[in-house]
């Protein structure tokens, strides 16, 4: 076993536009242990209007699927459970407010913008974070319009302390050849804290294993390394500052 840890999954079951039932989350998970992750944190939406779900729902959803496990666990990942928080201003107030789902740990958090344009003084809000004790982790960057354009506009959140979260799937052109543009420029930019699945249903661990594959052959092993293993360490475990 590689000793991977994805950050990213969308395996609790019936709660966002991941997997329908246990069952299929259960696959998600033998097939991701199959590729390497040897951890996998659940990470189901929080976004108001979309999926309209709190800390109490997803806490819920986890247990219920967890209660579908075989007994003995044999061939699955270890597992954890936090949120995608959408970053609007509903959600900006649980966070600060302590009402989130960070990563084990309760030390970082993960993120997500709309696609077409980032929130209005995200950088000062991001700020605010740090402040309520929390490394942001923005996921998938490479996915953001802004960015198709000039990935220097993540800089000012770099500033801010935030971390970037690569879906391995965007370097095999599964979002189009934009994003997998960006996501070779921030990767050769040396950008990326972290990589992971985002991995929705089984059938897409094949774009990750392709994605680890093509990781590979840019950065190296020991960059596969760094990104899989090393980065989401420090992301659940981080000291005073990541970089």
């Amino acid at each position: 076993m590689l000793g991977y840890v994805d950050l990213h999954s969308h395996w609790v079951a019936a709660i966002d536009d991941g997997v329908k039932s246990a069952g299929e989350g259960v696959e998600l998970l033998r097939r991701l242990h199959a590729v390497g992750f040897s951890t996998v944190v659940a990470t189901p939406h929080m976004r108001p209007g979309m999926f309209n779900n709190d800390r109490a729902a997803l806490e819920a959803a986890y247990a219920e699927t967890l209660q579908h496990f075989p007994a003995d666990r044999a061939g699955l990942p270890v597992v954890h459970l936090s949120s995608e928080h959408f970053f609007d201003d509903v959600v900006f107030g649980r966070i600060v407010g302590g009402q989130s789902l960070p990563y084990p740990g309760g030390k970082s958090i993960l993120v997500e913008f709309s696609p077409q344009a980032f929130p209005a003084f995200l950088q000062h809000r991001l700020f605010d974070v740090r402040r309520a004790g929390f490394h942001v982790v923005i996921a998938h960057p490479e996915r953001y319009q802004p960015v198709w354009k000039d990935v220097g506009c993540l800089e000012p959140f770099l500033d801010a302390g935030a971390h970037l979260l690569l879906d391995v799937a965007a370097l095999v052109g599964k979002y189009g050849r934009a994003s997998q543009r960006a996501a070779e420029e921030l990767l050769d930019e040396e950008a990326y804290e972290a990589a992971c699945s985002d991995a929705h249903r089984p059938a897409d661990v094949d774009d990750v294993a392709r994605g680890i594959e093509r990781l590979r052959q840019r950065v190296g092993d020991a960059g596969v390394v760094a990104l899989l293993r090393d980065g989401p360490g420090r992301i659940l475990a981080p000291p005073a500052r990541l970089r």
